[in-house]
């Protein structure tokens, strides 16, 4: 049957432009109204997603140093009102409560007290502080006027950046301070650990935009801020915001201030760091999309081609059936006769196999007892003995398919004993099976229900199954270790019947397709694949299901359930 060429003057072409037209247009509208809906709520999720991680961790982060500098000032708000000035003065006082203070926290690098005119009256750590006078320092009057003070990062008068806690005690013999010096190195790692992929990094700044704690990306204690005039603005609870530095680089902010609002903490993540996974998924939809056109505009050309194929080649059909309308009535004519030149051809062609059975048996029998010698001449005689067997049998079938097809009647089920039938259908085929070398074995249980069904299609089936099972065996092992099995038996109120074979099997990509209409793997003229698509029909109306177990290279087991009368 000749297909579609559109080489040839088209007298499809102007539809198939239309049909073409209309499947690339009518879904790539669609899909491009997904892909673009998809990918805009996408990447707003991924951007919130995104922002919400690092709001949650300046959030915590936040928490983190309140609580850290709340606590050092509960330890000195209990030693204040633990001890008087007195106790604190004495130099063996102020180092036994240092002591236990570091024992609690190792935040605390020294501790000293101050009367109310500045004086650093005593004093416990690694400098030698006391005696010094601390009127004029801007945290000792902040905190005289507050009560308690957290300052920034300052020299002093040991040259070191750090910076202090203080804390006022006001009584009825005047008023007195203790301060703390915190670990500056502690502070700053605890504010840095913050960890977001490779480029994120936190800090605290001033609201002068010195460091207080040092950067990462380079920026040490005291020193300004080049960046920080973009983000020093008051603001209330945590603000984010996307800025480019002063190398040109763009950052993800996250800020909120501290300790009264003089203190900034500044989280950021480079943009391209923080939102690779936004990116990702932009060349992901863009992928998708180029993949998708491609795949509808393929589709299209596919399936118009194929609706044009199909259109030609029903009306090719159509102009053929015509031309077989002409002829019907001979053909009915042939066919009444093909049933007698069926029976009639069968009785010589069952001779003529015999014959050759039997022919080559002694050819076979005589090599073996070395009375013919093997030669060109036996060789040939043997490939022609073997022509003649594969012509008969596909006489035989010839004629055993003008048979079935003469025979067709409307099916009558009735009551059937399975267990004397079957029996009957194997010894259609045991003689086949021994000529071919194979065993046959019946396996037939004692209580078999009746069933019922119609004995001529039921028989086809069970045939049409023990042929199929010898080809496949003498594929495998010739005419020597083929091995057959029928077994019957009843299971919950149904009859199984299974047919087993060791033959060659079936490979795993053709059981999907083992009963589908014109599907076979014989070679051509070995079959027409409507075999096991009919046997599957036949077993379905009859309320049944036929089902198929195989392993290639080791065999092959049909399962008929079918229930009981």
């Amino acid at each position: 049957m000749g297909g579609y060429n559109a080489t040839k003057q088209d007298p499809y072409k102007k539809l198939r432009l239309q049909i073409l037209t209309s499947m690339i247009i009518v879904p790539v509208i669609p899909f491009v109204l997904i892909v673009i809906i998809g990918f805009y709520y996408f990447t707003t999720s991924l951007q919130t997603e995104t922002i919400s991680k690092m709001t949650r961790i300046v959030e915590d982060h936040c928490q983190v140093i309140e609580f850290f500098l709340n606590e050092r000032k509960s330890d000195l708000r209990f030693i204040a009102d633990s001890y008087s000035f007195d106790d604190l003065n004495r130099r063996e006082g102020i180092e036994k409560i240092f002591n236990d203070l570091r024992k609690k926290s190792n935040a605390f690098v020294d501790l000293g007290v101050f009367n109310e005119a500045g004086k650093h009256v005593a004093y416990s750590g690694p400098y030698r502080l006391a005696g010094r006078s601390y009127k004029e320092a801007e945290w000792f009057k902040e905190v005289m006027k507050k009560d308690y003070y957290i300052s920034d990062i300052f020299l002093g008068f040991r040259k070191v950046p750090h910076f202090v806690i203080a804390l006022c005690k006001k009584g009825d013999n005047g008023s007195w301070v203790i301060r703390a010096t915190i670990d500056t190195l502690l502070f700053n790692n605890m504010v840095e650990k913050v960890r977001m992929s490779k480029t994120g990094e936190a800090y605290i700044l001033n609201s002068s935009g010195l460091f207080q704690t040092e950067r990462r990306s380079g920026g040490n204690l005291m020193d300004r801020d080049p960046d920080s005039k973009g983000y020093l603005i008051p603001h209330r609870g945590i603000r984010t915001f996307i800025e480019k530095s002063g190398a040109g680089d763009a950052y993800l902010y996250a800020t909120t201030w501290l300790k009264d609002d003089n203190w900034l903490l500044v989280v950021r993540q480079e943009k391209a760091d923080a939102f690779r996974a936004l990116r990702s998924a932009g060349y992901l939809v863009v992928m998708i999309g180029i993949l998708g056109g491609v795949a509808i505009v393929a589709m299209a050309f596919f399936m118009a081609n194929r609706i044009i194929r199909n259109m030609a080649r029903v009306d090719e059909e159509k102009n053929r059936l015509d031309q077989q309308l002409i002829v019907a009535s001979r053909l009915a004519e042939l066919g009444e006769m093909s049933a007698g030149f069926a029976h009639e051809i069968n009785n010589p062609l069952q001779i003529i196999r015999a014959e050759q059975t039997l022919i080559e048996t002694i050819l076979s029998e005589l090599m073996e007892r070395r009375e013919l010698t093997e030669s060109e001449d036996t060789a040939e005689l043997m490939d022609s003995l073997s022509q003649i067997k594969v012509q008969v049998d596909r006489c035989a079938e010839i004629t055993q398919e003008i048979l079935k097809f003469a025979r067709q009647k409307e099916p009558v089920p009735g009551k059937l004993n399975v267990k004397s039938f079957v029996p009957e259908v194997i010894r259609l085929v045991v003689r086949k099976a021994g000529v071919e070398g194979i065993t046959l074995e019946q396996d037939i249980g004692d209580d078999i229900p009746l069933i019922t069904a119609d004995a001529s299609q039921l028989q086809q089936v069970l045939v049409n199954l023990l042929n199929n099972a010898i080809y496949a065996v003498t594929e495998l092992h010739g005419s020597l270790g083929g091995e057959l099995r029928v077994g019957v038996r009843s299971a919950d109120g149904r009859v199984e019947i299974s047919v087993a074979d060791n033959g060659c099997g079936i490979s795993r990509e053709n059981m999907g397709k083992i009963f589908a209409p014109f599907f076979t793997t014989k070679p051509v003229g070995k079959g027409t694949g409507l075999g096991l698509s009919v046997c599957y029909g036949i077993i379905e109306k009859m309320g049944g299901v036929m089902e198929v177990a195989s392993t290639e290279g080791e065999g092959t087991i049909f399962t008929i359930n079918l229930p009981s009368a």
